[in-house]
């Protein structure tokens, strides 16, 4: 395994973050320092960044309910509650794929794998985030345009894919972007105050029946299709012929 794959399968942040540690040579390999990223580790090497040992773990992908009153971060100075009191401690260091503000609620995706979690948050990449979001008041129809068109606000230029209406105060929201409260944001541009925000869907992989605080590992078809991959069909068994 490559040195910079092996360092983000240790949760020390994506393949780049980790390819800088190697050329500010803070990785040693059997007390030998690793300046070439072509660099392999071989099982039994033992591999240190200063003075700490790092050892590859398993990749962890989490579907987690984030309750409002949680906030979306690894650590707080504080101590405010956090998504990671969310979920065991035997997991290790993972972190958060793309962010919910304090305030709002529903699917937030937790991982070890700093290249998965790269990748994903990359514009390019085009994910569909699916909201449910209640407004203090009805949206009119000409506000509506003007949310899928797009707009100025804080952190850019902002639109949203698709809004549907489910009550009078209530909307499916999807985005592609990840502009920071750029939901809220919007509506309050238009003159509405977001009441509720719960976040239900990420590509493929949907909040469904997971109440607040739960949380339950993505299974292999959701990993597949976030990173882009197809399953194999299966190979047809042809029945011998007696």
């Amino acid at each position: 395994m490559r040195i910079n794959r092996y360092l983000a399968s240790a949760g020390l942040g994506s393949r780049r973050a980790c390819e800088d540690l190697v050329l500010q040579e803070m990785v040693t390999i059997n007390g030998h320092s690793v300046t070439s990223l072509a660099t392999q580790v071989a099982p039994g090497d033992v591999v240190k960044v200063g003075r700490k040992i790092v050892g590859s773990r398993s990749p962890v992908y989490i579907a987690l309910h984030k309750p409002a009153g949680f906030l979306s971060t690894c650590s707080d100075p504080d101590d405010r509650q956090t998504i990671l009191d969310l979920v065991p401690r035997h997991f290790g260091r993972i972190f958060h794929v793309g962010r919910l503000d304090k305030e709002s609620e529903g699917l937030i995706i937790l991982t070890n794998d700093g290249n998965f979690a790269q990748e994903l948050t990359h514009p390019s990449h085009e994910v569909d985030k699916e909201y449910e979001v209640i407004i203090d008041h009805p949206l009119e129809l000409h506000h509506k345009t003007k949310l899928t068109d797009g707009f100025h606000i804080e952190g850019g230029r902002a639109r949203m894919e698709r809004v549907t209406r489910i009550s009078p105060q209530k909307y499916k929201v999807i985005l592609r972007q990840g502009i920071k409260r750029q939901i809220r944001l919007m509506f309050y541009s238009l003159g509405y105050e977001v009441v509720r925000l719960t976040r239900t869907r990420i590509g493929p992989v949907l909040l469904k029946n997971l109440r607040p605080a739960e949380w339950r590992h993505l299974s292999r078809v959701e990993l597949n299709t976030l990173k882009g991959k197809t399953p194999k069909p299966r190979k047809k068994t042809l029945d011998k012929k007696s």
